[in-house]
């Protein structure tokens, strides 16, 4: 154990979190896949809880590599990034595969897939994080530092916005968070969000014009209704989810007691905190919140080491996403927001989403390895001194 702890660096609390979280996300997934295992695999139940232990080990090692790279290198990779993620999300827009009339994901070998968005979000969180700290000295001019960094998150978010909403509105909500932070004008971000709303205006406008050109947008306004209507037949996975929840209670029944997976559409991803709280009660939702609210506030406390650099900016940009992600998933989960098909990170079943959410943890780690090899070498410095 001893050994372990000296070849990993960085906010060890983190490491915890990551772990416990794993931990959980192995046990609900291996509960809530019987129904896909009789459905696919012949019955073979243990089919997709090693499919996804191998994915979360690679996600560790994903994890391991990206904090063992000095944080500032992030900057000079996801520069050339950019270049690749915005033709990879036109790419999926008109050729990715046509999943619930939305077109997210490319395929990969071994019957995995690629959803671009998941690079462009931690490419864009990147490229604001460098941008902010490269314009400190005249972040507040219009030309020299707004329309360099607000001119990548519109045209990324709009790329992803006709497939995937929820992931649009999550990454623009992170940006304008970021911009702030950084001291862009409020004029600026008031005005950003205005073409954010004026953009998803034309959009709803060409759908009821053209409906078979953007289909996704009657979804949208579909869920809206059903969430403000409460007692639509439409609300059915809602309301499996309440029920998963109200036979919770306060413990639970017990790991691998779930019913409700058996009636609830994707229970091991969309709705896989409603599996938690029925087999682990309301104390085990609680658990993941506290979690989640504990990697935030080690992000921000790392951030309070390194005020207004790189490091603070990317910290708090990937912290964000993350669990803003995850408290969306959980609100949708409880009935607090309309549907909106966002997964549960760390915990859902997933390929190339958990494999990025792993690299953006790792990042952060490699932030906080900085900070520590710093105080250790000025602690060394102050001992050799006196």
């Amino acid at each position: 154990m001893h050994f372990l702890l000296n070849k990993i660096k960085g906010d060890k609390i983190i490491w915890l979190i990551v772990i416990l979280l794993s931990v959980f996300s192995l046990l609900a997934v291996y509960s809530s896949t019987g129904t896909l295992a009789y459905k696919y695999q012949g019955g073979n139940t243990e089919y997709y809880m090693i499919k996804h232990f191998i994915i979360l080990v690679f996600g560790f090692l994903l994890m391991y590599l990206a904090h063992l790279i000095k944080y500032t290198y992030f900057s000079r990779i996801f520069q050339i990034a950019l270049y690749i993620a915005v033709p990879l999300l036109l790419l999926t827009l008109f050729f990715g595969i046509n999943l619930n009339e939305a077109r997210r994901v490319l395929p990969l070998p071994f019957g995995l897939t690629f959803q671009t968005s998941d690079l462009a979000k931690l490419t864009l969180i990147m490229y604001l994080a460098r941008m902010l700290t490269k314009r400190q000295e005249v972040i507040k001019d219009f030309k020299s530092a707004f329309l360099p960094v607000v001119i990548p998150v519109l045209v990324i978010c709009l790329l992803i916005l006709p497939a995937n909403f929820s992931t649009a509105a999550i990454l623009f909500t992170t940006s304008l968070v970021l911009m702030f932070i950084g001291r862009v004008s409020l004029k600026h971000i008031f005005a950003m969000i205005g073409l954010g709303v004026v953009a998803i205006l034309i959009m709803v406008m060409i759908a009821k014009a053209y409906p078979d050109l953007l289909p996704r947008v009657d979804t949208w306004i579909s869920r809206i209704e059903n969430f403000k209507n409460g007692n639509s037949e439409d609300n059915y996975q809602v309301d499996q989810a309440k029920i998963a929840i109200a036979s919770g209670g306060i413990i639970g029944k017990m790991p691998g007691n779930s019913d409700q997976r058996n009636f609830l559409p994707h229970p091991y991803s969309d709705f896989i905190f409603a599996i938690i709280i029925e087999e682990y009660g309301l104390i085990g939702g609680i658990l993941i919140i506290f979690l989640y609210m504990i990697l935030l506030f080690r992000a921000v406390k790392i951030v309070t080491k390194c005020p207004r650099n790189f490091g603070a900016f990317l910290t708090i940009g990937v912290a964000f996403s993350l669990v803003f992600q995850a408290m969306i998933n959980m609100a949708v989960a409880v009935n607090l927001l309309p549907v909106t098909g966002q997964t549960l990170p760390l915990i859902s079943m997933g390929g190339t989403s958990l494999w990025f959410t792993s690299i953006s943890i790792g990042i952060i780690l490699s932030v906080s390895k900085e900070i520590e090899n710093k105080q250790e070498n000025a602690g060394s410095l102050q001992t050799a001194q006196a």
